[in-house]
């Protein structure tokens, strides 16, 4: 039986890997910080408590022969510090590539974002057509794109490869949906920004094809060295996602929307940013980073997703629930 070793197990995204692999019939090894989930537990999944930044800890994760590292632990935030994304998105990625290559892992599969494509309107565009946003100042995509480049550079194409999930829910969401329930809920408006008006595509991947994708992105030799875009085929416009999670999570709820310009909203995102630059989480919404995701068009394509499920046998996950 093979090993697989999962980062930030205790986390949404990690801990829903771990449990996909486990019972795939991989033998998985979870590092978590703080809690453990019940369900992996239930599993029988090994747990480590450890902090990845510390370079001195990462032997400890080898103890056992680990055949492959699906690294998803990372600081996920539209505000924060520039140095703390740096040590846990950057710093921490390249610690633990190369202790995965001096322990003979087989690939590394790293946990990065579509949002290393910028954030601006996109037109179906393929991962070949696709480059990384140079410009980008937000640091959460700014250590992914330096992360995925220091893996190309320093990592044998054949053992790594990068998983690049668009906006993820699905079961045991702690942090979009519950954020934009909360959102709906609250406000006695449902705003738009920009030109769109709620038409442009929310792109959402359920967490499981994010799952399947981390799967064949280990195992399929032509995902050696590449990126993987993970996005749901059905096209959900930015209006719609919130009529849908507004009929599941607030039945009966009358949404009203409006529409704003972008010149006058952007001196209020740019004051929220300004005020949670020392927080995990905003002050408020919209930061300039999450002004720019619901006021952009961000349609990709996901047909080399499709092409890897089709080579393992897979089926795209099709949802009908946020939850």
């Amino acid at each position: 039986m093979e090993t697989v070793l999962i980062t930030g197990a205790g986390g949404y995204i990690g801990s829903n890997a771990a449990e996909y692999f486990a019972k795939a019939g991989y033998r998985v090894i979870g590092t978590v910080r703080n809690r453990v989930a019940e369900r992996l537990t239930r599993l029988g999944i090994k747990t480590i408590k450890i902090d990845l930044a510390d370079a001195a800890n990462l032997p400890r994760l080898f103890e056992d022969k680990i055949d492959f590292v699906v690294h998803v632990a990372a600081r996920a935030s539209d505000v924060g510090r520039d140095e703390w994304f740096r040590e846990a998105n950057y710093e921490a990625v390249k610690n633990l590539a190369s202790a995965a290559m001096e322990h003979g892992v087989k690939r590394f599969v790293y946990l990065s974002t579509a949002d290393v494509y910028g954030l601006h309107d996109f037109n179906g565009e393929s991962e070949e057509a696709l480059a990384f946003d140079e410009t980008v100042t937000n640091p959460y995509p700014k250590y992914k794109i330096l992360s995925e480049k220091w893996l190309a550079a320093n990592l044998p194409r054949e053992r790594f490869s990068c998983v690049r999930p668009c906006v993820v829910y699905g079961r045991g969401d702690t942090s979009i949906t519950p954020r934009t329930v909360a959102y709906l809920k609250n406000s006695p408006l449902v705003f738009h920004f920009g030109k769109w008006r709620g038409r442009n595509r929310w792109p959402l991947a359920h967490v499981e094809n994010v799952c399947r994708t981390l799967h064949a992105a280990m195992i399929l030799p032509e995902a050696g060295g590449e990126g993987v875009t993970v996005l749901d085929s059905k096209r959900t416009t930015l209006g719609e996602y919130y009529r849908e999670l507004a009929a599941e999570f607030l039945p009966g709820k009358r949404l009203r929307e409006c529409s704003i310009p972008m010149w006058a909203i952007r001196p209020v995102a740019r004051f929220s940013t300004f005020l949670s630059r020392n927080r995990n989480n905003p002050l408020f919404d919209p930061t300039l980073y999450a002004l720019d995701t619901v006021a952009h068009n961000l349609d990709f394509s996901n047909a080399r997703m499709l092409a890897w499920f089709d080579k393992m046998g897979m089926e795209e996950f099709r949802h009908d629930s946020y939850r």
